[in-house]
């Protein structure tokens, strides 16, 4: 495997209506929309990305609206939190932000030597501030809505809740470049050298517990490639593991690879490149316009007219 930074590549999350989804994640979180687009397995209903300022790979949080949707409750075998990275100052910031945009919370506590901060967005889901010396020499997006002394700068990780948690752990460590590092009870931690994205936790469950898919609910981990190369031979150990990954799937942006881990965790292998930049033509037009595959072109007209208008 190349030197190439290993880590979360994006998270994606099932939510409910698409213009309070964006509301909180841009408007009270400070992210910037570096893609709008549409389900590709569903057309009809709105895929949405954001990230920090420059999209890297390791800050995309990415969304499949749908208003009508119920509320899942989370259950073993699932990523069951998104923990975002945040300068190590900024605890009196949050914590006042939180307050004043009525956002309940709890913390800080202490969390394998970091301040942590846990909260749900409007779907219920778990989010965390984790108050990391790493994030502080992380760029920071100028334009959000967060003073960019406090903004999140990318993913700190994600927690996963399993069962089968040794064959997890020798998975993230043999295909994805993670090596387990510190234990506190039933959580292990597991980190790689990236700069952002690259800590998972791994809580340890005793039995199963099936949970509900619904709003609310992550429906997958992305894991970095450097490249098509790289990932076609990620492909090969996944399969030395007994699992059966997906062929290599065109999502124009990055390549992509799904495959379930042993608990049932649905993974997925992503490339770096092209990456968000590469579908404008200027860089600040980023997440503006609706994106659509060439193959989807032809109806874009009546694509437009279903989904719902966003407001920013």
């Amino acid at each position: 495997m190349s030197d190439h930074q290993k880590g979360i590549h994006h998270i994606t999350i099932l939510s409910g209506d698409a213009q309070v989804n964006y509301d909180f994640y841009v408007k009270k979180l400070g992210l910037r929309m570096v893609l709008k687009s549409v389900n590709q397995d569903d057309p009809g209903t709105y895929h949405l990305f954001y990230a920090n300022g420059a999209g890297k790979p390791g800050s995309s949080i990415t969304f499949f609206p749908w208003p009508m949707a119920h509320q899942g409750i989370p259950g073993t075998g699932e990523a069951v939190a998104v923990s975002f990275a945040v300068p190590s100052g900024s605890i009196d910031y949050w914590k006042k932000r939180l307050q004043d945009e009525g956002i309940e919370f709890g913390g800080p506590e202490k969390r394998f030597g970091l301040d942590v901060i846990t909260f749900r967005d409007p779907d219920k889901m778990m989010l965390e501030l984790v108050f990391d010396p790493a994030a502080d020499a992380v760029e920071a997006w100028k334009d959000a809505t967060v003073p960019a002394g406090h903004g999140i700068r990318g993913f700190w990780g994600t927690t996963i809740r399993i069962v089968e948690s040794e064959e997890t752990i020798a998975l993230l460590e043999d295909v994805f470049g993670f090596r387990k590092t510190e234990e506190e009870g039933n959580l292990t931690l597991l980190k790689s050298g990236s700069e952002i994205g690259h800590s998972v936790i791994i809580e340890k469950a005793e039995r199963h517990e099936h949970g509900k898919n619904g709003r609310g609910i992550i429906h997958h981990v992305a894991f970095r490639a450097k490249d098509e190369d790289e990932e076609l031979e990620m492909r090969r150990k996944v399969v030395e593991h007994g699992l059966q990954p997906t062929n290599v799937i065109d999502r124009h942006v990055f390549k992509s690879v799904y495959f379930r881990s042993p608990g049932g965790v649905l993974f997925e292998i992503a490339t770096d490149g092209p990456g968000y930049r590469s579908v404008v033509e200027r860089e600040e037009d980023m997440g503006k316009n609706l994106f659509l595959p060439e193959w989807l072109e032809p109806r874009r007209e009546y694509i437009e007219s279903i989904l719902p208008g966003i407001r920013d």
